[in-house]
C-alpha cells in the first residue's frame, strides 16, 4: 500500500465557513488539494481549481464526460473473456488560462508579493472567486479580481471574468487569454496505480483552427476513438483607459492579447466565455457549426 503523509493546511488560512471553501493564502505545497476541492463542473463540463494564469499546477486539467481514447490493454497472460481495449478519459482544450504582464512583470504566483489573498469555491453562487492584491518589484499596487464558473443552464458553456485594477500609479498592462490544447502533464508518480492510464504520444489530432475578431476557434479529433472535439472563446474588454488588441492562433495554440494604457483607479474587466462540444464520427462541418453561435454567460 502506498503511504502519505497527511498534510493540513494552517487554519488561520483555511477557516470554516457555511458556504464556502476559502483558501487565504498562497501554499505551493497544497496544490493538489486546493485543486480537487475548488473545481467546478455540471456534470458535462468540469474543470479543475487551477490558478487562472496557467500555473503552477499539480495536474491542470479540463475534462468532458465521455470524450475518451482508446487504448489496448496489456496482459501477463492471455485468457478467454479478458477485455482488449480500454477507455482513458482525455484532458481537452484549455481555454482558463488567462495571463497579466505590469511593466512588463508577468504576474506568476510564486514569485508574487501579495498584500491580501483570498480565493474562494462560492456553492452558494456555484463560482470560483479570487481577489488578490499584487504589489510588483517597482511598488504598484495592483488589485486582481476574477470570477469562474460553468453554467448549468448550457452545459457546454464556461466563463471567467478578469479584472485588473491598479491602485496607486499607471503602467501598461497586457492582458493576455489563451487556448491550448496538447499541454504537457505536470504529473507527479506516474507509476501510482490508482491514475488514469497516460496515453502515449500527441492525443488530439488538428482539424481546423481559425481567429475571427475576438474569437478564438480550435478543433481536434482523437485518433482510435474517432471523437471530434470544437472549443471556442469569445473575448472581450470593459475599460475606460486607451486599449488595442492583437490575436493570433496555430494548430494547437490560440491568444487574444489587450494592452491597455491602465490608470489608477481604472478598472479594466476582460470578460471571456467559451464553449466546447464533441461529437463522435460526424463532418467537421457540422461539428464546427455548433459554435456559429455568441455564447454570453
Amino acid at each position: 500500500m502506498i503511504h502519505h503523509e497527511r498534510l493540513i493546511p494552517p487554519p488561520h488560512d483555511c477557516p470554516a465557513n457555511e458556504w464556502n471553501v476559502i483558501e487565504q493564502g498562497f501554499h505551493p505545497e497544497f496544490l493538489a488539494q486546493f485543486e480537487t476541492m475548488l473545481a467546478l463542473g455540471n456534470g458535462y463540463l468540469g474543470l479543475r481549481g487551477c490558478p487562472e494564469e496557467g500555473g503552477p499546477n499539480a495536474e491542470n486539467g479540463t475534462f468532458i464526460n465521455g470524450f475518451y481514447e482508446t487504448r489496448p490493454i496489456v496482459y501477463g497472460e492471455e485468457a478467454y473473456g479478458f477485455a482488449k481495449t480500454g477507455q482513458t478519459i482525455v484532458n481537452v482544450t484549455d481555454s482558463k488560462i488567462i495571463k497579466l504582464f505590469v511593466d512588463d512583470e508577468p504576474f506568476w504566483l510564486p514569485n508574487a508579493s501579495f498584500l491580501s489573498y483570498d480565493r474562494r469555491l462560492n456553492m452558494k453562487s456555484g463560482t470560483l472567486d479570487r481577489e488578490i492584491l499584487w504589489e510588483t518589484p517597482a511598488g504598484k499596487q495592483v488589485l486582481i479580481k476574477s470570477r469562474r464558473l460553468v453554467s448549468f443552464v448550457h452545459r457546454h458553456v464556461a466563463a471567467i471574468s478578469y479584472q485588473v485594477t491598479l491602485l496607486n500609479a499607471e503602467a501598461p498592462v497586457l492582458i493576455a487569454s489563451e487556448m491550448v490544447a496538447n499541454a504537457p502533464s505536470a504529473r507527479a508518480h506516474a507509476d501510482d496505480p490508482r491514475r488514469a492510464s497516460v496515453l502515449a504520444g500527441r492525443v488530439l489530432q488538428h482539424r481546423t483552427s481559425y481567429v475571427k475578431d475576438r474569437r478564438l476557434v480550435l478543433c481536434h479529433a482523437t485518433d482510435k476513438s474517432q471523437m471530434i472535439l470544437a472549443c471556442a472563446t469569445d473575448h472581450d474588454l470593459e475599460t475606460a483607459c486607451p486599449h488595442a488588441y492583437k490575436a493570433a492562433h496555430t494548430e494547437d495554440f490560440g491568444q487574444v492579447a489587450f494592452t491597455i494604457q491602465a490608470q489608477p483607479g481604472c478598472p479594466s474587466t476582460s470578460p471571456n466565455t467559451w464553449s466546447i462540444t464533441r461529437r463522435r464520427r460526424l463532418r467537421l462541418k457540422r461539428s464546427a457549426a455548433v459554435l456559429s453561435g455568441r455564447w454570453t454567460a
